[in-house]
């Protein structure tokens, strides 16, 4: 049987189930979430970062959307307050939108 100890989506269980397999599981709690949220999130950043085609590099995105999702019912914060802090950030120090690849600050 192959060990996984990852965090999953909520349907993994049914799915396998369905395929006529047991499985060993449990529900994680909050702090626990966290932790497996944050390595998933790595997980996932990886094969964005390794995806050749727009769709699989959109399908990452979407699961680390989903993450980010997860991590804020972790933290009791919504979608929206998310949102406000990233507006702030942005209107603060810029966005991302003008693709500036910084190399090199002089010294005085």
């Amino acid at each position: 049987m192959p060990t996984y100890n990852k965090l999953v989506r909520d349907n993994i269980l049914e799915i396998i189930k369905a395929e006529g397999l047991n499985y060993n599981a449990k529900i994680l709690t909050s702090d626990e979430l966290l932790v497996e949220v944050k390595a998933k999130m790595i997980e996932e950043a990886n094969e964005f970062m390794e995806a050749a085609e727009k769709k699989e590099a959109v399908e990452e995105l979407a699961d680390i959307l989903e993450l980010i999702h997860a991590s804020l019912g972790a933290y009791g914060v919504d979608f929206e307050e998310l949102e406000a802090i990233r507006k702030e950030k942005k209107e603060k120090r810029g966005g991302f939108d003008k693709a500036i690849y910084l190399i090199e600050v002089e010294d005085y």
